[in-house]
């Protein structure tokens, strides 16, 4: 067994692994980390999900829920590296905490349900991922369970991720039987018992050897086709050694080209400490990895993994706890430490550090000082937010910030009494400023205060924590999905001129404009083009990017409805000056009331959010339930039997799915599940004769 101890002096950079847990709610993220937490001897007590004593789940509403609501992270040693690991939700409303913490992480442990195989949220942290270019090895979870199979596991991550899977163990045993596993690379048994905490190796059992000998020539020859060493051996040898094989599986994960597969039961403590040695052997260290781009006055700069580099380093979380206002980061270049002075590379101003803390989520220790490739978190920082560039005074950067989706579900939010309506406003400032992805606006017409975010759960949550936190009593109205509108047929050489003259400079701006829908080519009915066709100069470029920015600002509210307005394609294609009263503001006032009144002369149509909706139901609920789908104008993809149960794939609108979970479990007697998957907007029927209103 390796050691878990770091020598005293401080790890360099190849000795480190900042790396997160992705997977589907359930599959068992978090009882991995648990388990890691336990072998690397950070914790010596077994966390358990079902019985609230995780060491990563520490919030209340994650223990009363059983599932993890915020992505934390923890810090332990293996083999001399230091491991910092984030365990990030899997619930799809939580997705931007999953974005955040990729977009600060070098690699990760994708969890795969040894039953179900690639679920709906599997697909898209999965994705997610991609965008991040952040190498993957896989971990397929829960093998002692009933109708467990790795192949199966398998072939759905290659049929709907599309790597290529590289299984490196067999499993010695099924089920319950579930024992260990075979080594593949040096064909080596891997045993554990219920009385042990680690494994006994051992030879291959004569059982499994003819299997192990196929699987691994299998192995040779896909890792041969992809790596010319691995082929020089292989076309010289007729095999390739444990050693060749080691160094092209590191590259091979690294540049993304394959992902390592192994197995094991993280309930049962088996196959941990070979999860932990593949982390070690295949993902990248942050000295492995490019150097981070970021920019200085609109040109880009590289800053190195480098401790002796000028201090950049990315905020990714704040959260506000009772020892004060915590601001988690990735040191990406040089060193900081307790007492410097940094620069808030957005807002332009200076930041003392107060503390640095080692991150072991909901428990921390002080450190002296944060070197490249960390991940730390700070009391101190009284401006700083997630995506906020923090670097040394000296050398200004501008890093990339996570990008934050955009709301769909809205609940109306008051105090119950009107005392505490101040209160209220604050408690919902920190909790925007905590969570990028929720925003609180005021209704115009109502004065209502409306709380958005990604989901229904995602805002039940969200409440729930003012209540705990502010000790609030708050009222919730009923929630509201996020609608969109876009235009059906648009309108040619719609001309506006905006002439205003009241003593002094004037205003005066002429334009003419056509509207028309996106195309599919340019990104079917979401976003919005802006060109200029006007030739002659009769409109100056600095007044086209004003007529531009006019256009986007009457985006904002379409004339259906109020929502704002995607799918559309706006052309500039003539307009006039006057010498002395055109001007910026001018033109953009023009572009403003022009689009809107294109927007009123044109048709448009509605659109509402809607979700894959992956339902899980006994096979004598299934057509209760396909019923219930089919009232909720859902429209069924695909059925597939699974021992006794049905998992039913729909697509249905967002605002059809309030109540869902409660009228599911009604008519499954409380046996059938249900995901969601964010899959973009559709048209919205609207109710006859109204043409503004959804049914």
């Amino acid at each position: 067994m390796r050691t878990n101890q770091l020598p005293r002096t401080a790890s360099p950079l190849a000795r480190v692994r900042n790396l997160g847990i992705l997977a589907h709610v359930d599959a068992g993220k978090t009882t991995v980390t648990e388990r890691i937490l336990y072998i690397t001897g950070t914790v010596h007590k077994r966390g358990e999900v079902h019985d609230g004593t995780t060491v990563t789940d520490f919030d209340p509403q994650e223990r009363d829920r059983g599932i993890t609501i915020f992505a934390a992270a923890v810090s332990c040693a293996w083999d001399d590296h230091r491991i910092n690991l984030i365990d990030t939700p899997g619930h799809v409303d939580f997705s931007d905490e999953v974005e955040r913490s990729l977009r600060v992480l070098d690699g990760a442990i994708a969890v795969f349900d040894a039953v179900a195989g690639v679920e709906p949220q599997s697909e898209s942290v999965w994705r997610q991922a991609d965008r991040h270019s952040v190498p993957r090895i896989a971990f397929v979870n829960k093998l002692d369970r009933a109708g467990a199979d790795l192949d199966t596991a398998v072939a759905s991550i290659r049929e709907q991720l599309h790597p290529v899977p590289l299984v490196v163990q067999l499993p010695i045993g099924a089920e319950d039987g579930f024992t260990g596993v075979v080594d593949l690379l040096r064909m080596r048994s891997l045993v554990w018992s219920d009385d042990r905490d680690t494994y006994e190796e051992g030879e291959v059992p004569d059982a499994l050897r003819e299997e192990a000998q196929r699987r691994r020539r299998l192995l040779d020859e896909t890792v041969a086709e992809l790596h010319p060493a691995a082929l020089e051996e292989f076309c010289t040898e007729s095999t390739v050694s444990a050693e060749t094989l080691a160094v092209a599986l590191r590259d091979l994960t690294r540049t993304g080209e394959v992902v390592v597969v192994l197995c094991g039961s993280a309930y049962r403590n088996r196959g941990i400490e070979p999860l932990l040695e593949a982390v070690v052997a295949y993902l990248p260290s942050p000295s492995d990895v490019p150097a981070v781009r970021g920019t200085l006055n609109g040109a880009e700069q590289e800053r190195p993994a480098d401790p002796g580099a000028p201090f950049a380093a990315l905020a990714f979380k704040v959260n506000s706890t009772a020892t004060g206002r915590l601001t988690y980061l990735r040191v990406y270049s040089g060193t900081v430490r307790k007492g410097d002075t940094v620069l808030d590379a957005g807002a332009r101003r200076n930041e003392r550090v107060g503390r640095i803390l080692r991150i072991r989520a909901g428990r921390h220790s002080d450190v002296d000082r944060a070197v490249a490739g960390d991940i730390v978190a700070m009391i101190g920082l009284k401006g700083a937010r997630a995506g906020t560039t923090l670097c040394a005074p000296a050398a200004p950067l501008v890093l990339e910030a996570p990008s934050v989706a955009d709301p769909v579900v809205s609940v109306v939010v008051e105090a119950r009494r009107s005392v505490d309506t101040e209160r209220l406003a604050s408690a919902l400032a920190r909790l925007v400023e905590e969570d990028p992805s929720l925003t609180v606006r005021t209704d115009p017409e109502t004065g209502q205060t409306v709380l958005s975010g990604m989901g229904e759960l995602h805002l039940e949550v969200a409440v729930e924590k003012i209540r705990r936190a502010h000790g609030l009593e708050v009222g919730v109205g009923r929630p509201r999905v996020a609608y969109r509108e876009t235009v059906v047929r648009g309108v040619s050489g719609l001309v506006y001129r905006h002439v205003k003259q009241d003593g002094g400079a004037g205003q005066f701006a002429h334009v003419v404009l056509d509207t028309e829908p996106l195309d599919a080519a340019d990104g079917a009915a979401t976003g919005f083009v802006f060109r200029s066709t006007v030739v002659g100069g009769r409109v100056p470029q600095e007044y086209v990017r004003a007529v531009e920015a006019g256009c986007r600002d009457a985006l904002t509210e379409g004339p259906l409805g109020g929502h704002p307005v995607t799918g559309l394609r706006v052309t500039l294609t003539d307009g006039a000056t006057h010498s002395k009263d055109s001007s910026d503001m001018a033109f953009r006032t023009a572009g403003r009331f022009a689009l809107r009144e294109a927007l009123r002369n044109g048709d448009m149509a509605l659109l509402e959010p809607v979700v894959e909706v992956t339902v899980t139901v006994p096979d004598d609920a299934v057509g209760g339930v396909l019923g219930d789908l089919a009232a909720r104008r859902g429209r069924v993809s695909g059925s597939v039997a699974r021992s006794g149960t049905s998992v039913i794939t729909a697509t249905v609108p967002l605002a059809e799915l309030f109540g869902y979970a409660t009228r599911l479990r009604s008519r499954t007697r409380g046996r059938g599940t249900f995901t969601t998957r964010a899959t973009g907007y559709a048209p919205a029927p609207t109710a006859p004769g109204r043409g503004t209103e959804p049914r």
